[in-house]
């Protein structure tokens, strides 16, 4: 789906207001200059675009590691990088529903695309809690995530068709690493007790993921941390972990865990220890250059730290053995 520069104004708000494809054709028809420029919104997006392109494009985001999209406003500075940019490339799905402004005043003069554009409608999750829109966290379900990747590809022949072979290339390659990481993942959480498999979480960040890998989750905020957890959420919370004895609750490294620690403390007033199980990276992968600061790294990490804390025996170091002891 292409929408024009001339298309109408209520006709591009409409779409990002919805969460899919914005991606009004340049201007001049003619190939791009290699490399050119694209910028992403947050780290996982942009990890892929990298994968599929290669060396075509230089490619950064403006939302940082341990930076929260839900809450994201963009400066001055950021709207400057997406107007030089050749390409944009952002979740969609409202992830950064802050930004939505700023991407209707660009897509008229860029090509810009939601990499959840092609998913069906039918895969996606909507909590009634969310207001009628879909859960954005598509990334925490890895088969999902090499679909949003198979559309860079296809958004990337579009914006450049003398290298669309290449774009298809590459993401064939990754996609085979996608593949491993999606069997590891379900295998590693089939190593959890059956009993143990209740993931708790700073925010529900993670239902893609517990219906991908065979989880019970639940998150202390909802499914955007603008929401804020209440009384009634915190005291249901610490009741069931009381009555299924969950030994481990998590954390996540773009979210505030007080609440996490307000269950802890709840649960130990009634004579039920719980620990911290790990830091989970749900809306921001982890630093930049290293092994968790890559998509695969992430999930990685994530699957590993749940299923050790859960009583898998995962091995302490990963897929590979690439993850960082001190995470």
């Amino acid at each position: 789906m292409a929408v024009r520069p001339f298309a109408s104004f209520i006709a591009t708000a409409f779409i990002l207001a919805s969460g899919w494809l914005v991606a009004p054709l340049p201007l001049k028809a003619d190939p791009p200059s290699i490399p050119y420029k694209i910028t992403c919104t947050t780290g996982m997006v942009a990890d892929i675009v990298r994968q599929v392109v290669g060396d075509k494009a230089a490619v950064q985001n403006i939302i940082g590691e341990a930076v929260d999209p839900h809450l994201y406003i963009a400066t001055r500075s950021d709207i400057a990088e997406l107007l030089r940019a050749d390409v944009i490339f952002y979740n969609g799905l409202m992830l950064e529903g802050k930004m939505s402004d700023t991407f209707i005043k660009v897509a008229r003069k860029k090509a810009v695309y939601a990499v959840t554009e092609s998913i069906d409608r039918s895969l996606l999750l909507e909590p009634p809690e969310f207001a009628g829109h879909y859960d954005p966290h598509l990334w925490m379900d890895v088969s999902l995530w090499q679909q949003c990747t198979k559309a860079v590809a296809q958004s990337l022949s579009e914006f450049d068709p003398p290298n669309a072979d290449y774009y298809q290339a590459n993401y064939e390659a990754y996609a085979s690493r996608l593949d491993e990481l999606h069997v590891y993942a379900r295998k590693a959480i089939s190593g959890v007790p059956e009993d143990r498999r209740v993931l708790i979480t700073a925010h529900d960040a993670f239902n893609y993921f517990a219906r991908a890998y065979g989880l019970e989750v639940r998150g202390v905020q909802g499914i955007s941390t603008e929401s804020e957890a209440g009384i009634e959420d915190v005291n249901r919370l610490i009741n069931l972990m009381v009555d299924r004895k969950v030994g481990a609750v998590f954390v996540e490294t773009s979210v505030s865990q007080k609440n996490v620690e307000s269950l802890i403390e709840g649960a130990a007033a009634r004579g039920h220890a719980v620990r911290i199980g790990g830091s989970l990276f749900s809306d921001a992968m982890g630093k930049a250059g290293t092994y968790e600061g890559s998509y695969v790294g992430m999930i990685d990490h994530n699957v590993t730290t749940i299923a050790r804390a859960l009583g898998g025996n995962t091995p302490q170091r990963g897929m590979q053995g690439k993850l960082s002891t001190s995470e």
